[in-house]
């Protein structure tokens, strides 16, 4: 797996991870839409660990800068 996230896009992810599992557990959200959410938000924490988004290879996005 090659590295195709940049620091701002896995920094945005962890937060939208994290206020998302704050809302479902102090119930804000809740029902089908809060399982839903939550799912997605342990997407958003798992790809911003690895730096790689699955969906961004099919659509030919890379965010992460190049070294040179």
């Amino acid at each position: 797996m090659k590295k195709n996230m940049g620091n701002i896009d896995r920094i945005i992810r962890f937060v939208v991870a994290v206020i998302v599992a704050v809302l479902f557990y102090q119930n804000v959200i809740s029902g089908t839409l809060g399982y839903v959410l939550l799912a997605l938000a342990g997407v958003f924490l798992v790809t911003s660990f690895v730096s790689f988004c699955p969906l961004y290879t099919l659509v030919g996005l890379n965010t992460c800068k190049v070294k040179k």
